[in-house]
């Protein structure tokens, strides 16, 4: 494991306890709670709950009813629950508290994490208390499990494990039903220290008076495969909610971009450029790209022939030509040499394309651009926070393009992102995207511009999960770790691995079946489906399509790919469970 996963992780969990601790009254909380398969809600506890004497008094009920499962034992009081929820839970990085709330809005317990900063990735579930013996008849398994989905598909989590006392066989028996199996006993002894009572580990020669009983997760497989597993889903949290419940009631008049601000200012610092523009989607900055760098009617861009048609379909929106390079047999990204070939008098620009997250060589691309006196514009669209020798895609060219589109790795629906570190290239730009506008006469239109922009509410949401990419770029990367440990030895296949210098964020683990393979790619993906696993083939050699103005042979390692490659389920939810079912079903089929 690296120090960078581990890093992004604990960040990831300092993060969203924040987020969730930092309401201030009961309508931010509720808009911030985990629902409960319609049975009511996990509730976030926060600073305020320190005030509403209410619930302090059931706290304190319950725990000093409870206090023999606790391993320091003692009576609690009103003031006692005060200072436990203000300095043991709210100011702890890596602990939260959740009041369980049923469907009619009584609080009848709560839940938690706790320790979660740790090197194994590992969340220790806390402070599970029934408060209220008369709740819905498995209202806490529901939320135990709607607390560890909401964690597992939040934060790039590794497991999720307990401690209970053995003299509690109760509590043992409510664990073992949601599936924690126990994997080891811990000594205790008993200490008083006035009116507490502790029990502490067992030292060297100790003699222990009971057991704390170790449990760890062990979801269950049995309905792994019994629905679709799915290519694509992004994972959306309560943040994501909750910026865009704001941006809907405020977000008018005097706030009308108080998101979209920040969403490009972070953007731009994000990805290392001066400059970010959000835009209705990731073909629509593109287009806006090429039109302020005057690229028009007769001019060529150089695309790659492996890629999503908007590449080429931007250059063809502006009146230019686009000519298909053919890509590299490891990245799927524009070869150098194919490029060189295919620079005429008429070319004006190249368009790498960072194909499912794998960054291009831009070293070599940025040089042949310099060589050629020829523009880049980046199709970034499914690599954001992917990086080529340190440095991260979309800070190469003159401009490049993101998309937020629902599948991509960032999601606001739909969306794009066009970014550039040039000051005349970027004033340029944002008056075409303001469709031409003067900025200086009032209604005043003196050149050409499209309406290509994006909502304030879509921006809430973009920044939300821009403030959440990096743990997103390490669940993609820890899907492909899943697929690799599988897959890596079966002959007849090539992962697209990410090579020496690059960074993928892996938007897509795909593989590419060789020409001999017991199967066609066509003939895997029926059988795949059959099993309920959904998979798409990679995109064909776009040249092929009747659509272009000139016309060019498909190029052959473009042609390869698209023929024999296929996206596997990728969605940064998915469990390692179905990513499991997934990979062992692919290696039992071209292994026959």
């Amino acid at each position: 494991m690296t120090n960078i996963r581990s890093d992004v992780y604990k960040k990831s969990v300092t993060d969203n306890f924040y987020f969730l601790k930092n309401s201030k009254n009961i309508k931010d909380a509720y808009l911030k709670a985990i629902p409960i398969e319609n049975s009511g809600f996990l509730l976030p506890v926060s600073q305020y709950h320190a005030e509403d004497e209410a619930l302090l008094e059931n706290l304190t009920r319950w725990r000093n009813e409870n206090v023999e499962v606790y391993p320091t034992q003692f009576q609690a009081t009103i003031e006692s629950t005060r200072s436990w929820i203000l300095n043991r839970l709210v100011m702890v990085e890596d602990r939260i508290l959740f009041i369980v709330v049923d469907a009619k809005g009584s609080v009848v317990g709560h839940m938690g994490f706790n320790g979660c900063h740790n090197d194994k990735l590992f969340f220790e579930i806390d402070n599970v208390v029934r408060g209220n013996r008369s709740a819905e008849k498995g209202l806490f398994s529901k939320a135990m499990q709607c607390l560890i989905e909401w964690a597992r598909k939040t934060i790039n989590v590794e497991g999720f494990f307990l401690r209970v006392m053995d003299d509690n066989p109760h509590a043992i028996e409510f664990y073992k039903k949601n599936n924690f199996a126990e994997n080891k006993r811990i000594p205790l002894i008993k200490e008083i220290n006035g009116n507490t009572v502790l029990y502490r580990e067992a030292g060297p020669g100790e003699e222990p008076i009971k057991y704390f009983v170790n449990m760890e997760f062990k979801p269950s497989i049995e309905k792994i495969g019994e629905s679709l597993i799915l290519t694509a889903g992004p994972s959306v949290s309560a943040k994501e909610g909750f910026y865009s419940y704001d941006a809907a009631l405020k977000g008018w008049n005097s706030e009308w971009s108080k998101y979209l601000t920040k969403f490009e200012r972070n953007f731009a610092d994000y990805i290392g450029v001066k400059y970010a523009m959000a835009t209705s989607s990731c073909t629509g900055a593109l287009q806006i790209g090429l039109m302020a760098l005057d690229i028009g009617p007769g001019d060529e861009v150089i695309v790659p022939d492996q890629t999503w048609v908007a590449t080429a379909n931007a250059v063809r929106y502006v009146g230019a030509i686009p000519i298909f390079a053919d890509v590299e047999l490891d990245t799927w990204n524009l070869d150098v040499k194919s490029v060189e070939g295919l620079i005429t008098n008429k070319t004006k620009a190249i368009m790498p394309v960072h194909m499912y997250g794998h960054p291009a060589r831009m070293d070599g691309l940025v040089a042949l651009a310099n060589k050629y006196n020829l523009k880049i514009v980046e199709d970034a669209a499914p690599a954001i926070g992917a990086e080529w020798q340190g440095k991260r895609c979309g800070s190469f060219g003159d401009f490049a393009g993101f998309s937020f589109q629902g599948a991509k790795l960032m999601v606001t629906g739909e969306g794009g992102m066009l970014v550039t570190n040039n000051d005349d290239l970027y004033k340029k730009a944002l008056k075409i995207w303001d469709q031409g506008r003067n900025p200086n006469k009032v209604f005043w239109i003196d050149e050409e511009g499209v309406k290509f922009k994006m909502s304030n509410i879509q921006a809430a949401i973009g920044l939300a999960q821009l403030e959440r990419v990096d743990e997103l770029i390490e669940m993609k990367r820890r899907v492909f770790s899943w697929y690799e440990e599988i897959l890596h030895d079966v002959p007849t296949i090539t992962l697209n691995k990410e090579i020496n210098e690059a960074r993928s964020i892996y938007w897509m683990s795909s593989i590419r079946l060789d020409v001999d393979a017991p199967l066609s790619r066509n003939e895997l993906m029926k059988i795949l489906k059959s099993r309920n696993i959904d998979s798409r083939p990679v995109f064909p050699a776009i040249s092929q399509y009747p659509i272009w103005p000139k016309q060019q042979s498909p190029q052959p390692i473009a042609s390869l790919v698209g023929n024999q490659a296929i996206n596997l389920p990728s969605g940064v939810c998915l469990s390692k469970d179905e990513v499991m079912y997934v990979a062992r079903n692919i290696k039992e089929l071209l292994s026959k």
